[in-house]
This record gives C-alpha cells, structure tokens and sequence, in this order.
C-alpha cells in the first residue's frame, strides 16, 4: 500500500489550549504507520460556535500515512478521548481538544462515519490560514487551492500567535 498525504486540523478552547495543541501535534507524530512532515504556526479565533466559550487555539499539520481514512480517525479520536474530549449533543462547542481529518490524499468521502474533506474546510478561516502556512497551492478537492478559497474569506478574525509552534525542533523520519 502507498502513502498518502493527510491534513490534520487541530483546536481547543479548554484548559490550556496552546499547551493541548503543541502535545497534540506531539502525539501525532507517534502514530504508527505515520509521519508527521509540517505544521503550521499557532493561530487563535473565536469560537464559530456558541459566543460563550473562549477562543480557540488552531494549527494544521501534514502527515504521510499508510493508514487508511477511517483507521486514522479512529486514531484521531482516541487521541482526542485521552484528552477528555467529551461528544455530546452541542454542536461547536467548547472542548479541550479536536481533532478533524480535513484532506487525504485525493478522496472525496461522505459516509456516516467520515466525510472528506472535512465539511466548512473551504469556507473557515480558522482552517485555510494555517493550511496556507503548509502551502496555498494545497488542493481541498471539489473546491480548488487553499490560495484561491482564501481570497474568497474574511479572516480579520484570526490571528497569528508567536512562532512557538516552528520554534519547536521539526520531527525526524519515523519508522511505519
């Protein structure tokens, strides 16, 4: 079986959001049978949600893997349980930790379980800022770049943090 390339979102509004963020990434690139290759800076936004949260902390990484979509958010939600992420019935509320598979490879997906690419990817700010950090000629498939879909967003609203994210040593090749 090939590789394939897998955009990862990642955010949290709880606890220590920039903290759950940065181990996140960490513990993505520990999955086996996937490399983690970028990510991007850190970026906060307020909530799309209910307005009675506190702002997110957002970040995208790129990941080859040769896991298959389901088999990897599988993984992704385990990750998002050992952080006390909790599914209940209020939508886009807040969490300690998300993590949404955006982007595999090519594959246009919409079953119960998983749709690629992820549903709003297109049209959220929060999502194609630090996805245009991994590069803007990424293509979310049906929509085109993220370049192109950026020109198309109002994105006063999310803001750059320090580069602590890219300060951080980048991960070396891990064996799959």
């Amino acid at each position: 079986m090939a590789t394939d390339h897998a955009y990862i979102g990642i955010g949290s509004n709880l606890g220590d959001p920039r903290e759950q963020v940065l181990a996140a990434i960490d513990e993505l690139g520990a999955i086996p049978r996937c490399r983690l290759v970028k990510r991007s800076a850190l970026y906060a936004s307020a909530p799309m949600g209910p307005k009675d949260q506190p702002d997110y902390v957002n970040a995208v990484v790129l990941v080859e893997t040769f896991l298959e979509p389901t088999e990897l958010l599988g993984r992704l939600q385990a990750i998002e349980r050992r952080y006390g992420r909790v599914r209940d019935s209020l939508r886009w509320g807040p969490r300690t930790l998300d993590l949404d598979l955006l982007v595999f490879g090519e594959i246009r997906l919409d079953t119960p379980e998983l749709v690629l690419p992820h549903p709003g990817t297109h049209e959220r700010c929060f999502v194609l800022r630090p996805l245009a950090d991994l590069g803007e000629e990424i293509r979310i498939p049906g929509h085109g770049t993220v370049g192109e879909m950026l020109t198309r967003c109002d994105c006063r609203g999310v803001v750059r943090l320090d580069a602590q994210a890219r300060d951080r040593p980048e991960f070396g090749p891990r064996s799959g």
